[in-house]
């Protein structure tokens, strides 16, 4: 995995990361808590990471101005309902149970869930090794759904608000195991912290987890849809998606 890059170029200019500002033709919504390596503050208070990269190259292809909205997680549907933004890109996840609130755009990546817990521990994803255990995962997402459908019998589920605190929860012993993003995993595993900690089973439900990432949108706004729709197809075939991507990763996010 490569280190965070700030924005540069047409991408950069297709963004406003100071919010507040009445000129930008959309507003897209991305989580306040940070998400490396997709998205999270750099020291001069910029939001910077591949997906943050990836708004830019979108409103780019769209020919559209972005201001970058940062809401928290848990409020960030309610958010997009009241008209605070325009679109989420928040590496939300395609999924029936939301599609009966809000519309999508076409996938813009996809990486499987994993099961974390000490390289010591004996675990394979059965929900029966987890009997007793206590696994943390983040509130009000397709993890916490699969946790609740297939530990939920077993395992004491404790959830947070923040992928950091469940992390910090782990190396502390307060909890055995956590589930979230495989990606989103990598820069705590490969970090001191990470260190005794390892992916244990990769989880599968596409029932739950849905086909992918995609942008969260309101109902009603089918032109913005269209023009996101065909902002992924340009990025993707004229090579921009690939060229952001490998400054970050060392596969295809994109996914089969």
């Amino acid at each position: 995995m490569k280190t965070l890059t700030k924005l540069t170029g047409s991408v950069a200019a297709a963004l406003i990361l100071t919010a507040g500002l009445a000129s930008a033709d959309v507003k897209v919504g991305i989580a306040a808590e940070p998400y490396p390596p997709f998205a999270e503050k750099a020291a001069d208070g910029s939001w910077q990471g591949w997906e943050v990269e990836m708004i830019g190259a979108i409103c780019a292809a769209m020919e559209e101005t972005c201001e970058i909205v940062p809401i928290a997680w848990d409020g960030i549907i309610p958010a997009l309902l009241s008209k605070k933004m325009d679109v989420i890109m928040a590496s939300m996840s395609i999924t029936e149970e939301r599609m009966k609130t809000i519309d999508f755009s076409d996938k813009y990546y996809n990486t499987p869930a994993v099961l974390v817990a000490p390289k010591s521990m004996e675990l394979t994803g059965d929900p029966e090794q987890l009997s007793g255990k206590y696994v943390g995962v983040q509130v009000s997402t397709t993890h916490a759904n699969y946790v609740d459908a297939h530990f939920g019998a077993t395992a004491d589920v404790k959830t947070y608000n923040t992928f950091d605190e469940h992390n910090q929860d782990l190396v502390a012993g307060r909890i055995d195991a956590v589930v979230g993003d495989s990606l989103a995993f990598q820069d705590f595993l490969n970090s001191d912290a990470g260190q005794d900690f390892e992916i244990k089973a990769e989880l599968n439900d596409v029932a739950i987890f849905g086909p992918g990432v995609g942008g969260g949108l309101r109902k009603e706004d089918t032109e913005l849809k269209e023009k996101m729709n065909a902002a992924i197809a340009k990025i993707r075939e004229d090579g921009t998606y690939d060229a952001i991507s490998e400054k970050y990763f060392d596969f295809d996010i994109y996914g089969g």
